[in-house]
């Protein structure tokens, strides 16, 4: 497979054929940074290890230059940080378990424009090769513009594919900006609950993230806890961890739907939701 990117790469940790690791692929993740496959990607991540009938694989779009520098990265050039982040999102691949994981190497600026073909081109080669039922993506209600771009385009993709080539399902993870406003039967409930150690090693693998300034994977495990309790207010836990996914697959069945206003529409239920329950508590006035 020829990416289009110099800096790009294929990755097969346990060395199959490139056409039969992506062929074999059942959970894909497409997502903008190194490390985001594994905080909002750990339902499909966990779904395949140890598995021999399924496995993981992932795409990470940036190069992942311009992220925060502190501690013992905090004088390193950002194309150090680069090399290292790359490598760190290898080093995941290999503990995971992954059945492979594309490295499109794309500076931030060049993937965020959605007028560059480039990046959505390396997706359709690869989609064209993997048969995934359940792809996951960034959410479009994230605040990382990065993120959302990324979104855009794998959902721009999958509509260009013949309709018996796209996923069953589409989902949009949480990274930055969760997803508990969603009315209850709009998001969907992911159990990760199981190999708790896997999902801390992974996480901690992304040094240059954590000793650079950023806890993710403190954050990361602390929101799949929280979701767990706060889902359902009169009800006891049925799971330890929750993540919390946007069905995108609707913008895959109404390939004309403006995926602006999928997204606004869900926020609108939100409101209607808050202004209702308000309403419906306090006291009626009359004349």
């Amino acid at each position: 497979m020829q990416l289009s990117h110099p800096a790009a790469e294929l990755f097969v940790p346990d060395g199959a054929p490139e056409s039969e690791a992506l062929a074999r692929i059942s959970h894909l993740a497409i997502a903008a940074h190194q490390d985001d496959l594994e905080i909002m990607a750990y339902h499909g991540i966990v779904e395949c290890f140890g598995r021999a009938d399924r496995w993981f694989g992932g795409v990470v779009v940036s190069n992942g230059a311009g992220s925060p520098h502190a501690g013992r990265y905090a004088e390193l050039p950002d194309e150090e940080m680069v090399h290292i982040r790359h490598r760190e999102q290898k080093k995941a691949a290999v503990v995971g378990e992954y059945g492979m994981v594309a490295l499109l190497g794309y500076p931030p600026a060049e993937h965020r424009d959605l007028s560059n073909p480039a990046p959505s081109e390396d997706l359709r080669q690869l989609l064209a090769a993997m048969r995934a039922p359940t792809i996951y993506t960034h959410n479009l209600a994230d605040k990382h513009d990065a993120h959302v771009a990324v979104a855009l385009r794998v959902i721009e993709v999958l509509r260009g594919l013949a309709e018996e080539r796209r996923p069953q399902r589409l989902l949009g993870c949480e990274v930055w900006r969760d997803l508990d406003w969603l009315d209850d039967d709009q998001k969907v409930a992911l159990d990760v609950h199981q190999h708790d150690n896997l999902a801390a090693a992974l996480l901690g693998l992304y040094d240059s993230q954590i000793d650079g300034g950023k806890r993710y994977d403190l954050a990361a495990l602390g929101r799949r806890r929280a979701h767990a309790t706060y889902h359902a207010p009169l009800a006891t836990d049925d799971t330890t961890q929750l993540s919390f996914a946007m069905d995108l697959t609707p913008l895959l069945l109404e390939p004309e739907r403006d995926p602006a206003e999928f997204a606004g529409t869900q926020i609108e239920r939100f409101r209607q939701d808050v202004v209702a329950r308000i309403d419906a508590l306090r006291p009626q006035r009359h004349g």
